[in-house]
């Protein structure tokens, strides 16, 4: 079944989030009737766009003094992954500093680096929140803060390796920090399911909940992991997340959706069957990893319920990607798999 939806009146769902006029935007292509459709002039961000990266990709953005920054994931010339931060005007235009993020902690057992990379970047109550697989004797979730994209607090890892794809929630929920995140092996791992955790002060983490897993069979059938911060609507818990086929040429990762309940976010009330996004141009199938697009990031106009998803294309550059959240949200009741 493709992922598509027809012009129609949406239900109106409310957003959590403040408007924001200034976020990137293009109309649905003429004839195009994709929920989420692809940037004109993708992919944003080439490989090269500091002097040092071979790649620049599954990276995070975020509103921030009335223009953008970001943390990017930038795989230097000799291949170690580690986190850049970046600044923009209009969050399609960015310049990236050209030396990774340098964190404070008194401890060296918590700053040191091994690698850095896929980071998400969250705003809860009075500061930003960045997380991002970790290396500590294998990969965990690491944890900063900000106020200002200039100085970065490390704090504790969340977890014991291994784990990827740590994801925070915009707010506490029922008085707690939550988080989402897939618990993993030390390699490429060939499995994996979405968990949900909590904690009252963003150094303890427990009350884990299963979320959801693979689905036989299917664009999803390998593993899968949390993308974007959620997005908190009416309806429930917007979430954009990818999902790994194993083909006879290897992985492949699309991205879908799901809708989480509002006030207990692992029980999951509709799941996408088919794909939103998957792999198809040459910057998503060509490139150090073949066949992927990975998002890690999204931006909406609470006013509007205008979407832009920033996503990973073949582990090289970065791309974006337009849609709303009421057609999402429609799109989910209509090919719900729960």
């Amino acid at each position: 079944m493709d992922a598509i939806i027809t012009d129609q009146t949406y239900t109106t769902a409310t957003l959590a989030t403040a408007p924001l006029p200034s976020i990137p935007w293009e109309e649905r292509p003429a004839g195009n009737s994709d929920v989420l459709w692809r940037y004109s002039a993708n992919p944003i961000i080439p490989r090269d766009a500091i002097p040092t990266s071979n790649s620049i990709f599954n990276s995070a953005v975020t509103p921030f003094q009335g223009a953008y920054a970001g943390v990017f994931r930038c795989d230097d010339q000799t291949r170690h992954m580690n986190i850049h931060r970046g600044f923009s005007a209009d969050a399609i235009s960015w310049q990236i500093d050209p030396a990774p993020i340098q964190m404070r902690n008194d401890d060296p057992e918590v700053t040191g680096v091994v690698h850095r990379y896929d980071p998400r970047v969250c705003w809860i109550e009075d500061r930003y929140y960045v997380t991002w697989c970790n290396g500590y004797h294998g990969p965990t979730i690491g944890m900063a803060y900000t106020s200002d994209f200039q100085q970065f607090h490390q704090l504790e890892n969340a977890f014991l390796p291994f784990n990827r794809n740590g994801v925070l929630f915009p707010r506490r929920i029922n008085g707690k920090y939550a988080m989402l995140s897939r618990p993993s092996d030390n390699g490429h791992t060939p499995f994996g399911d979405i968990f949900y955790s909590e904690s009252p002060d963003m150094m303890h983490w427990g009350r884990h909940r299963h979320v959801m897993g693979v689905k036989a069979w299917s664009w999803q059938s390998t593993k899968i992991g949390a993308g974007p911060i959620p997005i908190e609507t009416s309806e429930g818990w917007l979430l954009f997340y990818h999902g790994v086929l194993t083909s006879c040429n290897g992985f492949v990762y699309s991205f879908g959706a799901a809708l989480l309940d509002h006030d207990e976010p692992w029980k999951v009330r509709y799941r996408g069957a088919p794909y939103l996004l998957a792999p198809q141009t040459l910057y998503e199938c060509v490139g150090d990893v073949p066949n992927v697009v990975f998002p890690c990031a999204a931006l909406v106009d609470g006013a509007t319920g205008r979407l832009a998803i920033y996503y990973g294309c073949a582990d090289t550059v970065t791309g974006l990607a337009f849609g709303r959240v009421d057609a999402v949200i429609d799109w989910l009741k209509a090919n719900s798999v729960v």
